[in-house]
């Protein structure tokens, strides 16, 4: 089996030209440096990886793909940049955050420009009409839903929502990027429209799941492996599907009224955000959240077996379950 940390690194590698030559200098500078900070830190790269691995999977050149995985982590760092400005964050990856380092209109400016750069990078690329048209729906589309999902998240804080509505909030937000990506690549490769919209749902249950295990890191992971502490999630009184099994599951009124009066405390101390934990893995819920991220992994697994055996396939596979065996 293909290790998925080794498969990133290498594509990570490639990737790091092309996503150079498409940034070039023009004014104003301070812009275009702006625009550059994040694309050129690296990161883990997965949904560009995704790009090229659902092109070769479906017998595809991932080199004729290269431009599309370009315009995807484009996207993504569109997205970073807005979300650190919403945050408030001053630090991604040991770098100053851009509206930190810029000022806020420059970071505004910088995603928009990443975005639109995104698709002018997809309108010139050597396909047929027809594929790219396909490529830039899934792609303009997971945007809006990417918009609505952050809206969704930052409506949610401070209150408890259902599940179902929790669930659907982390697929707009991260599910919905994963599985343009892997479509888009599998159309570049010669997908017919059932084999992409198989490898979409593949990705949206990667992504689901991904996410899941984002939170359940953020609560039980390690904090200086996962560079976040414990107590950020609880403070901010994120729901999550720790929180809400937590309030179905808790039975004692007195431990309910306990758990709901630190959730979203945003001054609750070391010692109340440990114990707003241990009341959840009391409940259960902490093991709960591990067993459905493990769910979505297996459920997307499952989706791409039709897919003939090699080595783009196998990493696939191996990125789903990289993404709940990690530990940041």
């Amino acid at each position: 089996m293909i290790d998925a940390r080794e498969y990133l690194k290498r594509k990570s590698a490639e990737l790091d030209g092309p996503i150079r030559d498409f940034i070039r200098d023009d004014e104003p500078p301070n812009l275009i440096e702006a625009s550059r900070q994040y694309p050129y830190a690296g990161g883990k790269r997965m949904r560009p990886a995704m790009v090229l691995a659902s092109c070769g999977a479906v017998g595809g050149n991932p080199k004729d793909a290269m431009p599309l995985a370009v315009a995807i982590e484009y996207i993504h760092n569109f997205t970073l940049i807005h979300d650190d400005l919403m945050d408030g964050d001053e630090v991604r990856r040991g770098m100053t955050t851009i509206h930190v380092g810029y000022g806020m209109p420059t970071a505004v400016l910088a995603g928009d420009w990443l975005f639109s750069k995104a698709c002018e990078i997809i309108s010139n690329m050597d396909i047929p009409p027809e594929k790219a048209v396909k490529i830039m729906r899934y792609v303009t589309t997971a945007v809006c839903d990417l918009g609505r999902g952050q809206q969704m998240d930052v409506n949610n804080e401070g209150k408890i929502v259902s599940e179902e509505y929790y669930i659907e909030t982390i697929k707009l937000k991260t599910s919905v990027l994963f599985a343009a990506a892997a479509a888009g690549g599998a159309i570049v490769g010669g997908a017919d429209d059932a084999t992409a919209a198989k490898i979409y749902d593949y990705a949206i249950d990667l992504g689901l799941g991904f996410q899941m295990f984002d939170d359940y890191l953020g609560i039980a992971g390690d904090p200086s492996k996962t560079g976040k502490s414990v107590g950020n999630d609880i403070r901010k009184g994120k729901c999550t599907c720790m929180v809400t099994h937590a309030i179905r599951s808790i039975k004692d009124p007195e431990i309910l009224e306990e758990f709901k009066g630190i959730l979203g405390k945003i001054d609750a101390t070391d010692a109340e955000c440990e114990r707003a934990k241990q009341i959840m893995k009391d409940a259960g819920s902490i093991d709960y959240a591990m067993g459905l991220a493990k769910k979505k992994i297996e459920s997307a697994v499952s989706r791409i077996a039709f897919l003939p055996e090699s080595a783009d396939k196998e990493f696939m596979i191996a990125l789903a379950e990289f993404a709940i065996n990690r530990e940041s």
